[in-house]
């Protein structure tokens, strides 16, 4: 279980570590898309951090839980031994659950895979299973009872989360990204026309929160004088040919000067990337 909760905290932490912008794009097997699309959709967060967060917190409890017997001994050891199994049981039949609900809002929802969700999905039933097993459970009837319990409890909250964050199609245009509400200051009007004169590109999908909160930084009238391009192949206007022959990997992407750097840019770094020295005050 130690062994899987470490591989489990990698893959989460890794996810992480890229939402946050400490580590560049993340190579998915079967595609960046997928995982793009499935990891900055509306499920991807939950307040306001990135759901990964919390399976990174949830396998690093069964790591500590799963190495707690090799740090105890004697009647210290003994006295924990039950509620040790009991809180790995109950922490990993939770974790699955929760699992299983996104892999169900991918299925059915997203409409894309993730590999990394996958693998945490695996990894979450086998130490399920592996609890289950592991365990020396002297009453089966407590562990049913209490296993339903925490099951339906996981499951009526992750369905609520899931249908909460669910928009209907008629709530935006079909492939295109939510309008831009935040009005332009002068300043960023003048920093898009100096960025589209230089031929800088933003890549963006149209699903992808991290490019409405870049346009949103610019503002509605500073966003139209940018050059955009739509990399998502159902996407408005989509020019996925150009984004895959530019290797975009992650959104937003900025091309300037000739170099594409990903994520979203405070724009005092996009004026000092494209050298532009016009009036400030973003």
């Amino acid at each position: 279980m130690a062994v899987l909760a470490t591989i489990g905290l990698i893959d989460t932490g890794s996810i992480t570590l890229h939402r946050w912008g400490v580590l560049g794009p993340l190579v998915c097997p079967g595609g960046s898309d997928g995982c793009d699309k499935v990891l900055s959709s509306a499920w991807g967060s939950l307040f306001g951090q990135p759901l990964s967060l919390f399976g990174a917190l949830a396998y690093l409890s069964v790591l500590l839980l799963s190495l707690l017997p090799l740090l105890l001994k004697g009647d210290v050891r003994a006295k924990l031994h039950q509620a040790n199994w009991w809180a790995l049981f109950l922490i990993s039949t939770a974790m699955a659950i929760f699992s299983l609900v996104l892999i169900s809002v991918m299925v059915f929802k997203i409409k894309a895979f993730c590999a990394f969700c996958l693998l945490s999905a695996g990894l979450s039933l086998a130490l399920m299973v592996l609890a289950v097993v592991g365990g020396d459970w002297q009453e089966r009837g407590q562990l049913i009872f209490r296993g339903v319990l925490v099951s339906l409890a996981v499951l009526v909250f992750g369905m609520g989360w899931a249908t909460a964050l669910d928009r209907p199609e008629s709530a935006i245009t079909k492939g295109m990204s939510p309008p831009v509400t935040a009005p332009s200051s002068p300043a960023a009007i003048a920093l898009a026309k100096h960025l589209t004169a230089k031929g800088a590109v933003m890549y963006t999908a149209y699903w992808c929160p991290h490019c409405r909160e870049q346009k949103e930084l610019f503002g509605k009238e500073a966003t139209e004088k940018l050059k955009v391009v739509e990399c998502a192949p159902d996407g408005n206007n989509s020019q996925a040919a150009l984004c895959e022959a530019k290797q975009i990997k992650g959104f937003p992407s900025w091309e300037i000067n000739g170099t594409i750097d990903s994520g979203v840019k405070p724009l005092a770094k996009l004026a000092a990337m494209s050298n532009y020295s016009g009036p400030t005050g973003f």
